[in-house]
């Protein structure tokens, strides 16, 4: 619809209070404008960051079993990595040796870092299905995921690995997984234990 009205009828209807319409939409003065689609000022909003919905009394962290998926994978890649680098350099070394050049020489240098690649990642993808495994089935036992999971994951880990080559190295290989996860729990747990090493210098700052 035109308003036909000239500027002094449209002045005298409003008072003179809305002559100028050029009115940023804020909630209140000095505060940014408001969106035009939503009825909120944005400066009240947090900085952006990923949001997620939990289920009411869910843990706002991932499980051990949705981390055994991306455990497994990164170990079986990190295992394929490093016996393809390894195999690699006997490769080189055992054909240099050898005297052997050309389409050959390249031949035998595929099959060694293939051959120690796959072993070797096989053996991480193992292992790391092994301690997922026990992880999961500690954490669903005892309701509750800490570092005591951890540790009885990795010896328990370490023992089934090496269980067919005896008790001593199955003992040792225990031993080893259990160094490996006390490391791990200490350096995930550096600032709890920083922070009760201050507490009991200074027990003024408790």
């Amino acid at each position: 619809m035109i308003d036909l009205r000239d500027e002094s009828e449209k002045n005298t209807t409003n008072n003179g209070k809305y002559h100028n319409l050029n009115i940023p939409v804020t909630s209140q003065k000095g505060l940014a404008s408001l969106s035009p689609y939503l009825n909120f000022d944005s400066t009240y909003l947090p900085p952006s960051q990923p949001e997620y919905i939990f289920l009411e009394g869910a843990s706002k962290q991932r499980g051990r079993f949705e981390l055994a998926f991306s455990q497994i994978g990164a170990a079986c890649i990190a295992g394929a990595g490093i016996g393809g680098a390894t195999g690699l350099y006997r490769g080189i070394k055992a054909t240099s040796l050898a005297d052997q050049t050309g389409m050959l020489r390249r031949t035998q240098l595929i099959n060694y870092a293939m051959k120690s690649g796959s072993s070797l990642g096989n053996a991480f993808g193992t292992v790391s299905v092994m301690y997922s495994a026990f992880g999961v089935l500690l954490s669903w036992v005892r309701g509750k995921d800490d570092s005591f999971n951890t540790l009885a994951a990795a010896t328990g880990t370490g023992m089934l690995f090496a269980s067919t080559t005896g008790w001593k190295k199955c003992a040792l290989s225990g031993c080893i997984g259990l160094g490996i996860a006390s490391i791990y729990c200490l350096w995930s747990n550096r600032e709890v234990l920083l922070k009760l090493g201050h507490n009991n210098i200074n027990p003024a700052s408790k």
